[in-house]
């Protein structure tokens, strides 16, 4: 039984991420992506080179360059020249 909850445990916490949007930084410098998730709105710093996950659930993303986007945890996002893509 133990063995069998250690397992399911893993195995969510592997496919936490899998669920979540992604931002890339492609850029040489940091951006900031403006995050709105469950009507709290948070800034998400990505440094040079950076990967990072968030909007598990769905949220706003506000880009580097002020566009606005809605996700829903599946995309990634590829920030370059200042100007964040949705691939």
């Amino acid at each position: 039984m133990l063995r069998g909850l250690v397992l399911y445990a893993a195995l969510l916490a592997a496919s936490g991420s899998a669920f979540a949007a992604s931002a890339v930084n492609l850029d040489a410098e940091t951006r900031t992506l403006i995050v709105t998730e469950g009507g709290s709105k948070s800034e998400l710093a990505v440094a040079a080179g950076e990967t990072v996950d968030f909007c598990a659930g769905g949220c706003f993303v506000t880009m580097p360059n002020g566009d606005l986007e809605a996700l829903t945890g599946s995309e990634t996002i590829e920030i370059s020249g200042g100007v964040g893509h949705i691939k």
